[in-house]
């Protein structure tokens, strides 16, 4: 018999060769490439385009048409979709399993039916166990329809015949192609089937949820070519452990990146959390050493984070938890060599309360105050917070919408901020006393001379 043919398909971007690389020449990863069957080759109907054909035309001359969005009845939700679901639109939601995917969409799927038909695919599980979720979470289901299936064609038959506004696909990993050899799951696979579901949404006018597995690391498994195919790239995090969890925008053609929304994990599923900043403030009864508030912004919204810095003999080492780690070692360096505050012979730690991750460099200011506060043992003033980027000749640099900010901070009750100079309020906010500053010098000696 003759032998099967086989190619090595990169599982980080989909590069084939016929013959096993250690680097992908496609991307450049390390021991990704994976041999498996090859695909037939397929007629070029199945590779149409996804939007329809027009004529050339001036970009000046084109109508341009405010998207119309259908709220989910989820308000968390509809904020980090940018208002609700488009017509059409196709969004990739991915995260840790048993974090909350399934049940945030069912609670969705359940408030659009009463207007809308809707229709969720399951390929994870049966129809009975979609059916005890939804007794569990208090959802009647008495207009969402339900398919379990993994065959492509026939969910693309069910899907023409059942013409729903609203579909979810749970999960992308678990369908396959009758018109691919390879395993569901696989490169080849999640690729053609993604394509394949968003033209037929596009073509339909379907808005549809696409659930995706992620890796080790916390990527979306897979080619990154899904997430280029889709409108908009949901990430949920969260500890499993904790009964919070984040969703944010990874992508968005219909919205603002990196928003997010906050939502509480209860016995009846899903909840949003109207004021999240609560999450990431610790309740002391009394100021303690080493802890600092951040006004930070995550996509449109002001969120207010307690930064928590122990400064302790015995070492060297530096660990930050929700920040990033080479950042935290710069701003060492910065507060010995302008402020002459040393650290060498001390272990650092910063943690984020929450489990919040901040990668903004507005946060650089708030980290240096709270381990100068650690180190001399002096806790800040109770109502503080800070806010500003630092620069590594020592000068305080502005963050953006700082007004934003401040105003955020007044309206929880904070009633002193250091910020950097550039951001300084052309008019008093009431209730909040703000002290500009445009060195870290300065932001120490007005600490010293607070605490």
């Amino acid at each position: 018999m003759p032998k099967e043919k086989t190619n090595h398909v990169c599982g980080a971007c989909g590069y084939e060769s016929a013959k096993w690389l250690g680097k992908c020449p496609g991307c450049g990863a390390w021991n990704t490439l994976v041999e498996g069957p090859a695909e037939p080759k397929a007629g070029a109907h199945r590779f149409q385009a996804l939007a329809k054909s027009s004529p050339v035309a001036t970009l000046s001359e084109i109508e341009a048409v405010d998207t119309a969005r259908t709220p989910t009845g989820i308000d968390e939700l509809d904020r980090v979709l940018g208002g609700g679901i488009v017509a059409g639109g196709v969004t990739l939601i991915g995260g840790d399993p048993g974090v909350g995917k399934s049940t945030l969409l069912l609670q969705a799927l359940e408030s659009l039916s009463r207007g809308l038909p809707v229709l969720y695919v399951t390929g994870e599980e049966s129809g009975a166990q979609v059916a005890m979720r939804a007794r569990r979470l208090g959802l009647p289901g008495t207009a969402v329809r339900v398919l379990a299936e993994i065959n492509l064609e026939r969910i693309l038959a069910t899907l023409a015949e059942e013409r729903p506004a609203f579909c979810v696909i749970d999960s992308i990993q678990t369908v396959y192609s009758e018109q691919l050899t390879s395993a569901p799951g696989s490169v080849a696979q999640v690729r053609d089937c993604a394509a394949l579901l968003t033209r037929a949404a596009k073509a339909s006018g379907c808005s549809m949820v696409l659930v995706g597995h992620v890796t080790k690391e916390g990527a979306l498994a897979g080619p990154r070519v899904l997430e280029h195919i889709v409108d908009t790239v949901l990430y949920f995090e969260g500890d499993t452990h904790s009964s919070y969890r984040l969703v944010r925008a990874i992508k968005n053609r219909f919205g603002a990146v990196n928003e997010i929304g906050v939502f509480a994990m209860t016995e009846k599923g899903l909840k949003g959390v109207s004021n999240p900043s609560a999450i990431f403030l610790s309740a002391h009864s009394a100021p303690v050493p080493g802890s600092c508030v951040l006004v930070t912004l995550e996509g449109t919204r002001p969120l207010l984070v307690e930064l928590q810095a122990l400064v302790d003999s015995g070492g060297a080492r530096r660990l930050s938890v929700g920040l990033e780690r080479d950042r935290l070692a710069m701003l060492l360096a910065v507060l010995h060599r302008h402020a002459g505050v040393a650290t060498n012979d001390q272990d650092v730690f910063v943690n984020a309360v929450g489990g919040v991750r901040i990668s903004e460099p507005a946060a650089d200011l708030a980290v240096l105050l709270a381990i100068q506060s650690s180190l001399r043992g002096r806790p800040l003033p109770r109502g503080f917070l800070a806010f500003g980027e630092v620069g590594l000749a020592g000068e305080v640099r502005p963050a953006p919408r700082g007004q934003e900010r401040l105003k955020e901070a007044a309206k929880l009750g904070f009633s002193l901020a250091i910020i950097p100079k550039a951001n300084a309020p052309k008019k008093p906010i009431e209730g909040l006393t703000v002290q500009a500053v445009e060195r870290i010098e300065e932001a120490m000696d007005l600490v010293r001379a607070l605490a």
